[in-house]
């Protein structure tokens, strides 16, 4: 058998041997980076401590702004108290409407008295030329079908809002703001009374996070922005 150097003069041994050696050692150097990287049992726990930081933020937006949340606290007892003589003195006390709104955000159901607080600001216009952009703005957000904060409106009521926004006036949601009244007054204001929100001021508590009563929304990709995947916590 022929020496096989002769029949392939380009292949050189001692240089392939090197190759292998340096591959070897290249394939070596790669693995410590990747061991170092793997994160610890501590930078699990610090990465699924952020994740659930940021889950408590979110539902904490969720339910309210921080202020309101910071104002609740400090209502009195005995202010609290009076929230209980009548659903027209809870609604007149900016705290007390604050802690109503808290409240129906739990029950998915703030569109009432954000629609509510809108026709009142509507009221308030002094020029007519307040009055069509305003009324536009409420009859798309509450009133119109499949309005994204639709309220539940009698079809008569619909109709004649829906009717009177061609040329609105001062008075053109006042019947479909009686009616969302009643229903806060007759539905939701007894189980704000009930509610450990309500007890916990009237005791003097600091009001805790409100229990949610249906589904929470899920996490958007927004919540998650800057925090980079890492499957291996998992593992």
């Amino acid at each position: 058998m022929e020496n096989p150097l002769l029949l392939f003069p380009q292949l050189n041994i001692s240089a392939s041997k090197d190759k292998s050696y340096y591959k070897v050692m290249k394939s070596t150097v790669k693995e410590e980076p990747n061991k170092a990287s793997k994160p610890g049992a501590k930078q699990k726990r610090n990465r699924l401590s952020l994740l659930l930081q940021k889950s408590e933020l979110h539902e904490a937006e969720h339910l309210g702004k921080p202020t309101n949340l910071t104002k609740a606290s400090r209502v009195s007892p005995e202010e609290a108290m009076k929230w209980g003589e009548s659903f027209d003195k809870l609604l007149s006390q900016k705290d007390g409407l604050d802690a109503f709104t808290r409240f129906l955000k739990t029950e998915f159901s703030e569109e009432n008295i954000e629609f509510w607080i809108a026709c009142e600001d509507y009221k308030k216009s002094k020029t007519t030329n307040e009055l069509f952009p305003k009324a536009k703005t409420i009859y798309e957000t509450f009133i119109r079908k499949d309005a994204p904060k639709e309220v539940n409106l009698d079809f008569k009521t619909k109709e004649v809002t829906s009717q009177n926004i061609e040329q609105p006036v001062i008075t053109t949601f006042d019947a479909a703001q009686n009616t969302v009244y009643r229903l806060m007054e007759q539905d939701s204001y007894p189980r704000f009374l009930r509610s450990d929100l309500y007890l916990n001021l009237v005791k003097g508590r600091n009001p805790g996070r409100p229990t949610l009563r249906r589904r929470s929304r899920s996490f958007t990709v927004n919540d998650f922005q800057g925090v980079r995947p890492d499957f291996t916590i998992w593992q």
